[in-house]
């Protein structure tokens, strides 16, 4: 705990056998009451080794993905009280060391959200982030904080953390199930008003660490650009979102037993997928 608020750390995962124990092993237990790994159908020992370290483990029936992985993250963080829920890649990417002081961010009550930059500092290049992907980071970046009317060093990090009251407002059910979820999380988390905080994190980039190839990194390139468009377009009343809409169809259910919150989503994304 932190605060006395508990904290838990969910992790998506997909094909993180490799480096799952070294990235728990960072983990501050010190002050993580929970670990929730979902595994989107992975093909290696993820599941097996998540068992063994004692994780709560939910197992997605077949590959949604990168954006539904979190849906049923979350849903199983709010189900099981979680107070506040960091998002940590269970690739060793990110550094889960950070956990404490973006937990303690938030408990602060300074901020509801909290991001860890890699642009915050020299850590994206130290790191080995390829120079195409730096470079796509800060022009993506410069163009959202103008339209959006933001002021972040980045919107593309795969790790952040989340005060409760921001997972059950946001009506991520509208989101992409695909990589785009995150960054139009970030734009509902600004359109609802909540404060957004960033800490600088190294990085590190190395074979067993996930990163999406040229071809998906431009598709998810045109995503963050019309979801920023979409999102100056309804502040001018030009345009309506079910992203930027308070319907509570599209929340994350939360005040339910672990696994009929993973039922539920899982229901709710066959429906999508259906029409």
């Amino acid at each position: 705990m932190i605060g006395g608020r508990k904290v838990a750390v969910v992790l998506p995962a997909y094909n993180a056998g490799k480096t799952l124990r070294q990235t728990c092993a960072d983990i501050p237990g010190d002050v993580v009451d929970d670990l929730i790994l979902t595994d989107d159908a992975s093909t290696d020992d993820t599941i097996a080794v998540a068992k063994e370290l004692g994780l709560h483990v939910i197992a997605h029936d077949r590959n949604r993905g990168y954006g539904a992985n979190q849906k049923s993250c979350y849903s199983a963080a709010l189900a099981r009280g979680a107070d506040i829920v960091v998002m940590l890649h269970p690739d060793y990417q990110y550094s889960p060391q950070l956990v404490t002081a973006m937990g303690a961010m938030i408990a602060s009550g300074h901020y509801d959200a909290v991001f860890a930059s890699r642009i915050l500092g020299r850590g994206a290049i130290k790191g080995g982030m390829p120079r195409y992907k730096y470079v796509f980071n800060r022009l993506l970046t410069l163009f959202q904080n103008i339209v959006m009317g933001q002021k972040l060093s980045e919107y593309h990090t795969g790790y952040r953390a989340w005060h409760r009251s921001v997972l059950e407002k946001l009506p991520l059910l509208a989101c992409s199930d695909d990589f785009v979820f995150d960054n139009q999380m970030i734009a509902q988390a600004a359109w609802f008003g909540f404060s957004l905080g960033e800490i600088s994190c190294p990085t590190k980039y190395f074979p067993e660490a996930s990163s999406i190839n040229f071809r998906r990194s431009c598709i998810y390139g045109l995503g963050v650009l019309r979801t920023s468009i979409e999102y100056r377009l309804c502040r001018w009343g030009l345009k309506r979102s079910a992203l930027f809409a308070p319907a509570a169809e599209n929340r994350l259910p939360a005040a339910v037993p672990v696994r009929e919150a993973a039922a539920s989503i899982a229901a709710r994304l066959e429906q999508r997928s259906a029409a």
